[in-house]
């Protein structure tokens, strides 16, 4: 979810956005008394009626509420939230749960698509697309090397992070019209302004070929070649467009490598800053990014013009509340504060972060912490003295290039 002061009618529809998709996050801590469902190793199969449809799913149940709704992972990966009045029926067995393959995967994903749309493959995408080859190859390039990076950045830091599950999903429509008539049940009328987004729920990362849109394409046709694709998307004025993609398909990884679960308690900060700190692309680079971790200068003028009026409260309040992430008035300053602080912690506490990332990336989904028990588990892991380490974040983000 990104943000930039040039476009301001286009900042007004990413700031709606963010609610939109906060609430998707925690749509469904409704369940009452949610806890984790156990049983021996086995396939859980549920009839679902909702909405005049009938659904049978298979896959495991992951959460079960007292009142009978369940929290379930389908064998393609996408999450089921049943509330109790949807489910008609219930069973399982012993058969070990074992997700699609990629051939399994894909024959489901397309029987679901309308006519007109292709896969491609990658060594860890399906990138499922109904524009030119030649993008959807773009697209593919980009993405593993956004996931060589980020196996690779994690690796040098001690963490281990395990492969995912399945081949990741990706959808690349031809134009922002079938986008839309996509992305609006997830995003609503915002979709129309969002040029790609990631979604906890199907866990698919969703975009359109940006090479057609107007604000890229001056009148001319459409890019179909490697070589005009790239100078489409070297322009100054994609570097925002490609920074969303790659924020969004940061999302998709932390969440398909054990750093992140899905419909956990992830501190919104926490996520938010991180896909920032991944987003920087490199417009000198033919693949239209390479550098991760790099000074994004956006959202340090961002938090620098915010200093002036932080108020002390500010890091304790990022820490235990999403609130400010989600608020559309309060969301530009608390996301560059959310990067500028995963940043500080990166480069000058990295072991410890380590450390607290990996006890978030155990929680269970749908359990959630108090205020208390949030910035306690950052000052296990972190800082006891919240006070001091404040001062020695604005130290160092005073002093950044």
């Amino acid at each position: 979810m990104i943000f930039y002061e040039k476009n301001r009618g286009i900042e007004r529809m990413k700031r709606r956005r963010i609610e939109i998709v906060s609430a998707l996050c925690i749509a469904f801590s409704v369940f009452p008394s949610a806890l984790p469902h156990r049983h021996a190793a086995g396939m859980d199969y549920v009839t679902v009626s909702r909405g005049g449809t009938t659904s049978h799913v298979e896959g495991r149940i992951l959460v079960e509420a007292e009142d009978g709704g369940v929290l379930m992972l389908a064998t393609d990966g996408v999450l089921w939230a049943v509330q109790p009045q949807e489910l008609e029926k219930r069973t399982s067995d012993q058969v070990p749960l074992k997700m699609l393959d990629r051939k399994q995967l894909t024959e489901t994903v397309l029987a679901s698509l309308p006519p007109g749309f292709a896969a491609y493959d990658t060594a860890h995408y399906v990138i499922f697309y109904n524009t030119s080859r030649g993008y959807a190859q773009w697209c593919g390039a980009l993405y593993e090397r956004l996931y060589r990076g980020f196996y690779n950045f994690w690796s040098r830091r001690g963490m281990k992070l395990s492969d995912p599950e399945m081949p990741l999903i990706a959808m690349v429509f031809q134009d922002q019209a079938d986008y839309v008539d996509h992305a609006r049940a997830e995003l609503g009328e915002a979709s129309q302004q969002i040029v790609g987004y990631y979604s906890l729920r199907s866990n698919r990362m969703m975009t359109y070929d940006l090479t057609g849109s107007d604000q890229l394409r001056n009148g001319g046709p459409r890019a179909t070649s490697a070589q005009l694709i790239n100078q489409v998307l070297a322009q100054p004025r994609a570097e925002s467009l490609v920074a969303t993609i790659i924020h969004e398909a940061t999302h998709q990884l932390a969440y398909n490598s054990g750093l992140q679960t899905r419909y956990a308690d992830n501190p919104v900060w926490l996520s938010e800053g991180l896909a920032v700190f991944f987003e920087t692309p490199d417009l000198g680079n033919s693949k239209g990014w390479r550098t991760i971790g790099a000074v994004n200068y956006r959202r340090l003028d961002q938090f620098s013009r915010y200093f002036a009026n932080r108020p002390e409260s500010s890091l304790a309040s990022l820490l235990t509340d999403d609130e400010r992430l989600r608020n559309s008035r309060t969301a530009p300053d608390a996301y560059a504060e959310s990067w500028a602080l995963c940043y500080f912690l990166l480069k000058k506490y990295p072991r410890e972060f380590s450390n607290y990332l990996s006890e978030l990336g155990k929680k269970e989904p749908l359990v959630y912490d108090t205020p208390e028990e949030r910035l306690a588990t950052f000052r296990r892991h972190i800082v006891d003295d919240l006070s001091e380490f404040d001062a020695e974040f604005i130290r160092f983000i005073g002093g950044v290039r």
